[in-house]
């Protein structure tokens, strides 16, 4: 077998048989990606939502028929609300990593211009002096 990075694995008829085998592409050629973001508090999360839906809809390969992207709000985070995006493509050989990655782009794009932030962790550290309570 040979993976899309160009690796070769040889398989022994064993596990085909008593393993569990992912094809991408034996009956149907559409994949569904999931991304992972989080935007600040301060922010709408229905704006956000339908934001990165937007987004993704803008980039080639995403499709919007017959399941169009979703995003969800999976958790509560340190620093930000923290979602996942959703989305179908249909031709998973042309690459996984560049998709996932046009689709970041798009949704950093669309944040930018609706001043949507992406937080990052802040730590403050406080020095105490030796002896001081």
């Amino acid at each position: 077998m040979v993976t899309r990075d160009g690796k070769e694995y040889l398989i022994p008829n064993e596990d085909l048989i008593t393993n569990q085998v992912v094809n991408w592409s034996h009956s149907n050629d559409h994949v569904r990606l999931d991304i992972f973001f989080g935007t600040a508090y301060s922010d709408d999360p229905h704006k956000d939502g339908e934001l990165a839906i937007e987004a993704a809809t803008t980039v080639e390969r995403v499709l919007d028929y017959p399941k169009r992207p979703v995003c969800h709000i999976v958790g509560f985070g340190d620093s930000s609300v923290d979602y996942i995006l959703r989305f179908w493509i249909k031709d998973p050989t042309g690459g996984l990593t560049n998709i996932r990655g046009g689709v970041y782009l798009a949704l950093r794009d669309a944040f930018k211009a609706n001043n949507i932030s992406i937080p990052f962790p802040q730590r403050e550290v406080r020095i105490l002096e030796e002896g001081g309570d």
